[in-house]
């Protein structure tokens, strides 16, 4: 099978462990990577032997996928360009800024028939993907998503930041429309929200309470859901998926036992795994696991929680 032609577009912390993925696969070949510096395009290219551009407007049409790793700003303009002539693109989360960019990506991407992927990374965490699809839907969820402070990614606030892997992985669990939300949250370091705490409540009737924080003393990955006879918890940091559920026998007369069941993850490379995912997805034609539909919803609820904390100046709020 021919390979792919593959490029990165923008070389910071992120791209270029793209870049190194690219590399790493049988089935592609880096063709080059793009940074506005050249210094940076440049050390990246010469340690995967692939060609150092500043402009990606150089590639279009040239290449078969691409990673746009490139400020969420500019999202919508990078990943048009390369969808408008015939290109599959795996853009990183969010999707992009508004609404309406999100709506163009994945009109083009549907006219063109090509890959749209959203890079929500936790999708390929091992402890998520071990949960069973098949067991009845969530009544109610929790998530703590807590960061020591970053400098790199404060181009956004921590809804779209870190909450919005958590609203994306939950909104796939729950398959529902929300009906309302609360919010409330604050600015800290920055300019913008640094930590912040939604309630979804759906049209099915479970429950979300989602907090992300990006000024925490510790790292904290994880979430909490109750279905019916059962809780589940999952630790995307440590990659453990804890299972209780009610069990054959009786711990007390009329009540059932508690069974445990726990599940180590080993340290897998998720960011491998989403890019082999893309890479599949483009050879085989099938949807991929974080269309660009589910980007944009995870947008649109992000957009929604963070109108509200906008709306009363980061105070409590809610409609």
């Amino acid at each position: 099978m021919k390979k792919l032609q593959c490029a990165v577009i923008g070389c910071g912390y992120l791209g270029k462990f793209h870049a190194e993925k690219y590399a790493s696969l049988p089935d592609c070949q880096l063709t080059a990577v793009v940074d506005s510096n050249p210094d940076t395009a440049r050390e990246i290219a010469d340690r995967y032997g692939a060609e150092a551009l500043t402009d990606y407007r150089s590639l279009l049409g040239k290449v078969d996928a691409v990673s746009v790793v490139v400020p969420t700003s500019l999202h919508h303009a990078v990943s048009r360009d390369f969808l408008g002539s015939g290109s599959h693109v795996l853009v990183e989360k969010p999707i992009t800024v508004s609404i309406e960019e999100a709506d163009d990506l994945i009109a083009i991407a549907r006219r063109q028939g090509v890959i749209l992927q959203v890079g929500h990374l936790e999708r390929f965490n091992p402890a998520i993907l071990g949960l069973d699809e098949t067991e009845s839907k969530p009544l109610f969820i929790e998530s703590h998503r807590l960061s020591p402070f970053n400098p790199r990614a404060n181009d956004v606030s921590v809804v779209l930041d870190l909450m919005i892997h958590d609203i994306d992985i939950i909104l796939a669990l729950v398959d529902s429309e929300v009906e309302r939300m609360d919010a409330s949250g604050t600015a800290v370091l920055t300019q913008d929200t640094d930590i912040a705490n939604a309630r979804l409540v759906f049209e099915n009737g479970c429950v979300a309470n989602v907090t992300a924080s990006r000024i925490s003393m510790k790292m904290e990955r994880k979430m909490r859901m109750f279905r019916p006879c059962s809780y589940i918890s999952v630790d995307f940091q440590n990659r453990v998926l804890m299972k209780y559920r009610t069990g054959e026998k009786e711990m007390f007369p009329g009540i059932p036992e508690i069974v445990t069941e726990e599940s180590v993850f080993e340290n897998g490379d998720a960011l491998l795994e989403e890019i082999k995912h893309f890479v599949q997805c483009i050879q085989t034609g099938e949807n991929p696991l974080v269309p660009g539909e589910a980007g944009r919803r995870a947008l649109a609820t992000a957009i929604q929680i963070t109108d509200l904390l906008h709306s009363q100046g980061h105070q409590a709020t809610g409609r």
